[in-house]
Order: structure tokens, then sequence, then C-alpha cells
């Protein structure tokens, strides 16, 4: 049986223990993809407030962008990480003697703000002792030069890891166009060879699902992004939940959820196709609660799913 490079086998190895991520979604953060700077409405999939106003009580709230002069919500930024991060430790610390953690930047865009506001909230997060990497959750076309040149230039200084987390998704720019990720895969690719010649940690993210793709697409997509030198991927299924325009082709008969023997079966595909240096970082996602829509194997426990996964990889002679 080969073991895959898991993230838990992987951060052993680089740290010489367990180490957990800790998620940090602060205010104020969106993306262009839903703000109008590149489309409106977000990806298909996406519940944001522009989809349904209720969200937000039907208040308008303030967004940072690039362009942002002043930093309404900082302060209340830095306590939320205060708050996020030493509450999550607390509770791993005391139940799983977790001694070291990664501060993972999740929700949304999380470089799509001024270059101060995101180095007063990176460095936040860094001055934690037990804290050995940040993680921050982005996209292609929310990252410049000048970002890349700093989080180098903060790896060195501090001696911690900094990775980026680019939501890649697809290859194909068709079933890009039909989620309306308002970007191409030229940028995705573009992003990431920067951001590696930089030397920083490289995550792409993928969803096998989308509308119109087969399983040899999935496959192929994998592969192709393999080839840009990724240090880390992690594949989702795509599922419908209420409040998105994915919900409103579904309930019309334009989109078919993938199932779970589809889904299973061509993420085997897919990680036989990685290299074994690449880290496979997640390989299950979904949501147990009543916003989701379908498919209904999406809202089982994350066991569930993974022992149906684990069994698949070990006929394959693959351990997860």
């Amino acid at each position: 049986m080969k073991d895959i490079l898991t993230f838990g086998r992987y951060l052993t190895r680089r740290y010489g223990e367990r180490v957990y991520k800790i998620s940090l979604n602060l205010s104020g953060f969106t993306c262009p993809n839903i703000d109008g700077r590149v489309a409106r409405g977000g990806c298909t999939y996406c519940d944001n407030e522009s989809f349904s106003p209720n969200l937000s009580g039907g208040k308008k709230r303030f967004f940072l962008s690039p362009d942002t002069v002043d930093n309404p919500l900082l302060e209340q930024q830095l306590r939320e990480i205060t708050v996020q991060y030493e509450g999550s430790k607390q509770h791993f610390t005391r139940d799983y003697g977790v001694r070291k953690y990664i501060a993972y930047f999740q929700s949304f865009s999380n470089t799509y703000a001024p270059l101060e506001t995101l180095k007063a909230l990176y460095e936040k997060a860094l001055a934690y002792e037990d804290v050995v990497a940040i993680s921050i959750g982005t996209r292609a076309d929310c990252v410049d030069d000048a970002l890349f040149e700093y989080l180098a230039a903060l790896q060195e200084r501090t001696g911690k890891d900094v990775w980026v987390e680019f939501g890649v998704q697809s290859v194909f720019d068709e079933t890009l166009q039909k989620i309306n990720r308002g970007e191409s895969y030229a940028q995705s690719e573009a992003a990431i060879t920067k951001a590696k010649k930089a030397g920083l940690n490289v995550c792409a993210h993928m969803i096998f699902g989308l509308i119109g793709e087969t399983p040899e697409m999935m496959v192929a997509s994998t592969k192709k992004v393999a080839e840009l030198g990724i240090d880390a991927i992690k594949f989702h299924p795509c599922y419908v939940v209420k409040n998105t325009i994915l919900a409103n082709e579904y309930a019309a008969g334009k989109f078919t959820p993938i199932s779970q023997e589809s889904y299973v079966e061509t993420l085997v595909q897919a990680i036989k196709v990685l290299p074994e240096d690449v880290v496979v970082q997640r390989v299950s996602a979904g949501i147990a609660n009543e916003t989701l829509i379908a498919p209904a194997w999406c809202g089982e426990s994350k066991n569930r799913q993974m022992a149906v996964i684990k069994k698949a990889l070990a006929a394959q002679g693959l351990r997860y």
C-alpha cells in the first residue's frame, strides 16, 4: 500500500508534530466577481450578499477593495483575528494537545484589500508564537507583483511559511464562463507561476462536477494545474445551496449534481496523475445544514464521505 502525501503527513514531516489549521473569517472582504469590478453575483455556486441581500438584513455593508483609501474596519478585523484564533487554539490545545497552527484567511478573496491592511492582518496572525505559517485564500485577479514581493519578504523575515491558495476550479474557460467565474485559466496560470517564482507555497483548489464537465475534463484539469509546480491541491465536489444562481439552474433542470460514485471515481483517477510530491490537502467537502439543496450525499458527515473515498483509494493500492 502506497501512502498519499496528505496534508497531515506533510505537516508532521515539516514541523515534527501535528499542526492544525485555524480558519479566520474577517469582516469587509469580498471579491471582484461580486462587487462589479469584473462581474456581479459571484460564481454561480457562491452564496453571497450581492445575490441575497437578506444575508445582511437588507443593510448596506462596507467592503474593501484595493482602491480603499481608509479602512474603517481594521481595528475590528484585528480583534476578529484575536477572538477566532485564540478561541480555536484553546479548543484544539485542550482537546487534542495540538501546539502548532496555521492561520488560514479563508472566506472570499483575502488579498482583495489595500496592501497596508493586508500587512497588518497577516503580521498580526504571524505574531503568535505557535503560528508556524499563514495560508491566504484568494483569486488570480486579486494578486500583483507588489503583494508577491511583500509576501516573499515576510516569509524570509519571519522564518514562517506563507501559503497562497488559489481558486482555480477548472482549466477550461468555457466552464469558467458558465459558472460566472470572471477570470480565465490563463490568469490563474500566470498568478501561480509568479507566486512560485517568488518562493511562496501554492495550493490550487479544484471543483469536480461543474456544469458541463466530464470526468475526463476534471482529470485533465488536475494534470494541467499540477504541471505548474504547485505544492498542494484541494478537491471539492460542486454542491447546490440556497440563495445561489446554481440553485435556480438546478430548479430549472439545467444542472445535475455529480453523484458520489462519479466523484469518488474521478477523484481516484485525479490523485493518480498527481506528482508524488504534491500535497493532497483535501478530498471532500460538504455542508450539513438546511442550506444544502443537492446532492444529498454532500450533507453526510465527513467521516462517512472519507470512508467511501479511502475504500476506493485502497482498492488502487493508495492509503489516504
